[in-house]
């Protein structure tokens, strides 16, 4: 029988071109050709989406801070949602310049905001470098061996690619187990600018009650601007900077949309898991129920600390906000997978699986005890991951506290800072100096010095109250050196400096064994915390190659028994997909129509937030002077609509074209339904929620009166 890496090998020497694809898939550029798009009502050259070079319709989507965005103008003129943009905005407020609350306009380039810290990076090419990857792969190496190998060879290749240019930037990113690996390569820009940006009571209309649920009234969008230098290149903020002439950008149609009309999404969804085994997905299960118990006690500790202070509501407005949706997401997903029953059809796709390789022995030798494999490492996973994730806590920008975040931060960038820059953490290279830098430089708007404190105590005594052997040694010596954890907070936070940006941007530029000399008590405890990571953490990198050993011979299982069917997982990379405008039923004597009007926003308002329509939008419409974004099929001004296509956390922000290639509306969510599409699709529920891009129109002319920006789209 065959082994498990000379099955590998095989793999590895037998790349198969996927011979079609489903209708569930995200799909890469180059696979567009492939889907025959014209039977679903496509009006263009599938050529015409995605031209290496940067002039294609796909071109004009770029990576947005976590999200997605479009070019819209020639003039570097990005539209993205709202709360793609939530951190940028809040970044830039303060009480006296409430952003998040009042919304923000420029009413000439001159007033348009830096948006600190946010980057774009816009796609030039990418293409397939499997064998330069594999390159230097051996049968007999060793699990560590071969994650070296890769990892050292996507470092040189990237390395390689950036000295094209100072604001080039790289991306090697593996699909089926590393079946295949691509090559991204991207223009960065650093200088980014708020342009206009919504009030909260229509960028976030609905709130955390709305959040992922249909009907939908939110405007969740935002204008931003591309900058560059004189000379075209990417760089940080400068008054002389010039706006980014996009090679290409979208055009918007006011024609609109209707029920069973042929859309299409381009954007950077993250990540998905529907290729997960039965045992994968029981274990996704227990991660979904601990973050989502975790998240809430943090959310309820954050939300009673700042409810009297609007300074303090301010600072941790984007923390709350993405920790709500995190938590949203994560209830749906469980009350998801129990409504649908995804463990049974998990099981019965395993059993079908089962069935297929015992009928025939070549199938046997190669895949009889794949499933086992990964339930075995599945288990193995689990036990560093449970010891990784209590530490990595605490040193989480989400969910740590500030200041040992930040002492974490600055301890691990000079450890990395002592290895030669290829062999560092990708994280910690010098290509990330800027990005590290502007987590320092801005991290004092995002937390208040006595709430962080206070929050250090409230995990301390959570930590207390876990079973003895599920403390880290580490917080275990610290819990017993006092028997009161407030005094202990108190000095931790009294002696150190991380509180001081200055100091930490000095430190920053300095070397490990001088920051060492500090003896600062948030310092010594981030070492302490790294110095036990770094076990799981290379633990963790030989359980990532086997993983990819066997998700290489179990999607090969997969591609066999589905003819060629399968779509790779999501990624973070440039993907399309497509899909019809339809409502849905999400239970039995239910049925919600596509979309949503002005009506409905009216008739939600309860004079108070998330639900307070801002007078002058009831004017708007009492007014009825709408007819430039008026629906005469709806007979009122369009808010938001469903379609079918394939979207996950990443997509938001995305744009939503018609069979023209022109822009008719905006991802910003999935249904309540949908939210189980991450880890398996069910076509009747899989629902996109988008934002119209008329009703993004009426509120930037008619709301906001935002001329300059109408007349720069060309309307």
């Amino acid at each position: 029988m065959l082994s498990r890496l000379e099955i590998m090998c095989l793999l590895f020497l037998s790349l198969t071109k996927i011979s079609g694809w489903a209708d569930d898939g995200m799909w890469m550029p180059h696979q567009i050709s492939e889907l025959n798009l014209t039977k679903m009502g496509f009006k263009l050259n599938p050529k015409e989406l995605y031209q290496e070079g940067g002039t294609g319709i796909m071109n004009a989507v770029v990576s947005f801070g976590g999200g997605t965005g479009a070019f819209v103008s020639d003039q570097g003129l990005i539209l993205t949602n709202h709360h793609v943009a939530f951190n940028a905005i809040q970044r830039a407020s303060e009480v006296k310049h409430d952003y998040i609350k009042n919304g923000f306009l420029a009413n000439s380039r001159e007033q348009e905001l830096p948006a600190a810290g946010t980057y774009v990076d816009i796609l030039l090419e990418y293409h397939e470098v499997t064998t330069k990857i594999l390159n230097n792969i051996k049968s007999n190496m060793s699990p560590r061996e071969r994650y070296n190998t890769i990892d050292k060879a996507s470092k040189d290749l990237i390395n390689q690619t950036e000295r094209q240019g100072p604001d080039i930037r790289a991306k090697v990113a593996e699909i089926f187990g590393g079946r295949n690996y691509y090559l991204y390569i991207f223009k960065r820009i650093k200088d980014v600018r708020l342009v206009y940006a919504p009030p909260l009571d229509l960028g976030n209309f609905g709130g955390d009650e709305d959040n992922w649920m249909w009907p939908r009234h939110t405007a969740d969008f935002a204008f931003f601007r591309a900058y560059v230098s004189t000379n075209n290149i990417g760089v940080d903020y400068h008054p002389k900077n010039i706006p980014y002439s996009a090679l290409s950008y979208l055009k918007i149609s006011l024609q609109g949309i209707k029920p069973g009309d042929f859309t299409m999404v381009m954007g950077y969804p993250g990540k998905t898991y529907r290729q997960f085994t039965l045992a994968e997905f029981q274990w996704a299960k227990e991660q979904l129920e601990g973050r989502a118990a975790k998240y809430q006690k943090v959310i309820d500790f954050y939300e009673l600390a700042s409810q009297n202070d609007r300074e303090i509501q301010i600072k941790y407005a984007g923390k709350i906000k993405s920790l709500n949706n995190s938590l949203k997401n994560s209830h749906g997903k469980l009350a998801g997978f129990e409504k649908a029953g995804i463990d049974q059809k998990k099981a019965q796709s395993e059993n079908d699986l089962k069935n297929w390789v015992e009928s025939d022995t070549i199938r046997q030798k190669k895949y009889r005890y794949i499933l086992e494999d990964i339930q075995l490492l599945t288990a193995e996973k689990k036990m560093n991951q449970d010891k990784m994730t209590i530490l990595n806590d605490w040193v989480s920008s989400s969910i740590g506290p500030a200041l040992l975040y930040q002492a974490h931060l600055l301890y691990r960038t000079l450890l990395e800072k002592q290895k030669p820059d290829i062999e560092r953490d990708p994280e910690f290279q010098e290509r990330e100096y800027s990005s590290l830098r502007n987590r320092i430089n801005l991290a004092d708007r995002g937390y208040n010095l006595q709430v962080d404190r206070s929050y250090f105590l409230f995990r301390l005594q959570a930590l207390q109250q876990l079973p003895s052997e599920k403390i880290p040694p580490i917080f275990k010596s610290l819990i017993a050196s006092t028997s009161h954890l407030k005094s202990l907070a108190d000095s931790l936070y009294k002696y150190s400096q991380m509180q001081d940006t200055e100091k930490r941007l000095e430190l920053f530029q300095g070397d490990l064994p001088n920051l060492l000399k500090m003896n600062d008590p948030l310092l010594n405890l981030a070492a302490l915390i790294e110095q036990e990571l770094k076990i799981y953490r290379e633990a963790e990198q030989i359980l990532i190659q086997k993983d990819r050993d066997l998700k290489l011979i179990y999607c090969q299982a997969l591609s066999e028994i589905t003819n060629g069917r399968l779509a790779a997982e999501a990624n973070s990379t440039i993907r399309f997909t497509y899909g019809k405008v339809e409502g849905y039923s999400p239970q039995d004597g239910v049925f919600y129509i596509p979309q949503t009007t002005l009506s409905g926003v009216i008739e939600k308002d309860q004079g108070k937030y998330p639900f307070q329509v801002p007078e002058k939008l009831k004017m708007l419409h009492q007014k009825g002077d709408n007819a430039k974004y008026f629906d005469q099929d709806l007979d009122d001004v369009p808010v938001c609509f469903l379609n079918t296509t394939n979207v996950t956390g990443g997509s938001s922000g995305s744009p939503v074209l018609n069979a023209r290639g022109e822009l008719t509306g905006l991802v910003f969510d999935m249904t309540y339904e949908s939210i189980i599409g991450d880890y398996f699709i069910l076509p009747e529920y899989q629902r996109t929620i988008n934002v119209d891009v008329r009703y993004i129109l009426f509120i930037t002319e008619n709301f906001n009166g935002a001329i300059n920006i109408i007349k720069e789209l060309g309307l």
